[in-house]
């Protein structure tokens, strides 16, 4: 007969908060995720097991914890529905929470926040593209986020992340580091403060025309990696987007155009030798049909018209990010040796450099009709 050990004594008694069926049989740690604690659980009742996702929420990046969650259970909530309308099936192509037993969306045990999800069971996440195809199911799985969420009124979700891609204000931040500069490094990179300065011009893109309406505001995920996309084990097919905790009010632009950002550069995000940093213009290719076959009519002719623009942007922006962060001596992003934010900034620029240079073909690329397989549920 197994023991139970201290942990499983914790996780059972947890878990009897939430409105879950059957017995605690194990809980252990799972993916490759550093924001959050996540863990597998599964019960059992009556010989039949069930998994679950158990999270501990990371309440010391996401102070209110409460508005975070009112945002997952309005998003879920609507992508349900809108998946049930087209016909679909909302335990594989939508995140379902378990509430608990008072019917919240989370427990606090007084000290740490907890949260549960049903397992998607026969699909699989993966931490880096295996080949072009998992690039363009990611970009098809975030074209239906989009377009599932195409009604919804997105000025119903807190700012978890207030002014996270405000590159006005991103652009300030990066001012103030440079005038402090507390860290007495200013001058090593004087080339690419200037480099900065002289693409300011950027900042204003896409958020000054959200405030003005010419672009909508839409729910945006904020983390559009492949990680974040659940593949069909049979199919390949992108089925769901998963980790919710910064979906936000924003733009299309800025999901489309991170998505681009990390999966269009032939070098890791980190390389110091430039001459491996390249734009690869067939995998944004490849992505924007993705995207476009699944966004459908989820998208305006206006969005479309930005979503290159979006991907310069998002590029421009995390660089300066990088490029403060350094200046301000490695306080946010995590390193693992010296100079590594500046080398991450660096390739970014270089990824703007070539982007601007093929801006024309990426606009047009955007904007020109749509002739592939409509892939909508």
């Amino acid at each position: 007969m197994n023991r139970m050990t201290e942990n499983d004594a914790f996780f059972s008694e947890l878990i009897s908060h939430f409105a879950m069926d059957g017995a605690y049989v194990s809980c252990v740690r799972y993916g490759a995720g550093h924001i959050n604690d996540t863990f597998c659980l599964t019960t059992e009742r009556e010989g039949q097991q069930t998994r679950y996702i158990l999270q501990r929420i990371n309440h010391r990046l996401f102070k209110n914890v409460g508005e975070l969650m009112h945002n997952i259970e309005l998003v879920t909530a609507f992508c349900r529905e809108s998946v049930l309308a087209r016909g679909g099936d909302p335990s594989r192509e939508c995140l379902q929470i378990v509430p608990t037993k008072t019917g919240e969306s989370y427990y606090f045990d007084g000290t740490d926040y907890f949260r549960v999800y049903v397992f998607i069971e026969g699909a699989t996440t993966y931490q880096s593209v295996r080949a072009p195809r998992d690039f363009y199911e990611s970009a098809v799985a975030f074209g239906r986020f989009a377009s599932l969420l195409a009604k919804f009124d997105a000025s119903q979700l807190y700012e978890v992340l207030p002014d996270f891609h405000n590159t006005r204000v991103r652009y300030r931040n990066f001012l103030a580091a440079v005038e402090a500069d507390v860290c007495g490094r200013a001058h090593e990179v004087e080339r690419e403060i200037t480099w900065v300065k002289e693409h300011s011009s950027l900042c204003g893109k896409i958020v000054d025309r959200i405030e003005s309406g010419e672009i909508p505001l839409r729910v945006t995920h904020n983390d559009t990696k492949l990680n974040n996309v659940m593949l069909d084990d049979q199919t390949g097919e992108g089925i769901a987007v998963i980790d919710l905790d910064t979906v936000m009010p924003g733009s299309l632009c800025y999901d489309f155009g991170d998505s681009i950002r990390f999966g269009c550069n032939s070098g890791a995000e980190d390389e110091p030798d430039l001459t491996r940093v390249h734009f690869r213009f067939d995998l944004y290719e490849t992505y924007l049909a993705g995207y476009l076959s699944a966004v459908g009519d989820g998208i305006t002719e206006t969005e479309r018209r930005y979503l290159a623009m979006g991907a310069i942007l998002m590029t421009y922006e995390c660089g300066m990010r990088f490029l403060t962060d350094y200046l301000e001596g490695d306080v946010y992003f995590r390193t693992t040796r010296p100079g590594q934010n500046l080398d991450r900034a660096h390739t970014q620029f270089r990824m703007v450099d070539e982007m601007l240079s093929v801006y024309d073909r990426m606009l047009a690329s955007a904007t020109k009709p749509f002739h592939g397989k409509p892939r909508r549920r």
